[in-house]
């Protein structure tokens, strides 16, 4: 099968099925993986797709994109963003991982998966495979208490040495979250 034709069927499973898992891709179509991200860059570049951890999602159309925090209704910048995708393929944006780590609370296990950007290198990430670091002293002007997202818990430690701060799990990250709002799922901005 030829690129251009292996894309454009790509475009119609995506269309189809809303998620796609790159290894999936790769074995339907007897290509490697590095092929498949190939493929799927031109769909990513035309807005149709949003690449996720090890797959890809279809992007909502215009009328329906959003660009407020589903959670406390503030504008996205995606340097903070933090994604929901549910398991009726939608996906909700958070514009931090303060409020992506409430939202998810709420939903509970309609939650698929959820990612979000490395604080330094602006890669994308898993969101419970990172690392969290709140009560830093370098403020982002987006919710409180803040929480900055790292992949690799090593760079984490040497930003807390830089700008002070705490070093958590998903999981504890979770529950201190919960504790410094008092058991209060009301977003507070600074």
């Amino acid at each position: 099968m030829l690129p251009l034709e292996r894309k454009a069927r790509i475009k119609e499973l995506i269309l189809q099925k809303k998620n796609l898992k790159i290894t999936d891709l790769s074995k339907m179509f007897g290509v490697s993986e590095m092929t498949i991200h190939r493929d799927v860059k031109i769909l990513e570049q035309e807005g149709i797709i949003t690449k996720t951890f090890g797959g890809i999602s279809l992007v909502k159309t215009e009328e329906s994109r959003q660009d407020r925090c589903v959670y406390c209704s503030r504008s996205i910048h995606e340097k903070l963003a933090y994604r929901l995708f549910l398991s009726n393929h939608d996906i909700e944006v958070a514009c931090c991982a303060h409020c992506g780590l409430l939202r998810q609370q709420q939903l509970g296990d309609k939650v698929i998966q959820a990612i979000c950007p490395d604080f330094l290198r602006q890669t994308t990430i898993s969101a419970p495979l990172a690392w969290y670091v709140t009560d830093t002293t370098l403020h982002m002007g987006c919710c409180h208490p803040q929480l900055l997202t790292f992949e690799f818990r090593e760079h984490a430690e040497k930003f807390v040495k830089g700008f002070g701060g705490k070093v958590y799990s998903f999981e504890k990250a979770k529950e201190v979250l919960m504790n410094q709002m008092n058991g209060t799922m009301q977003c507070k901005h600074h």
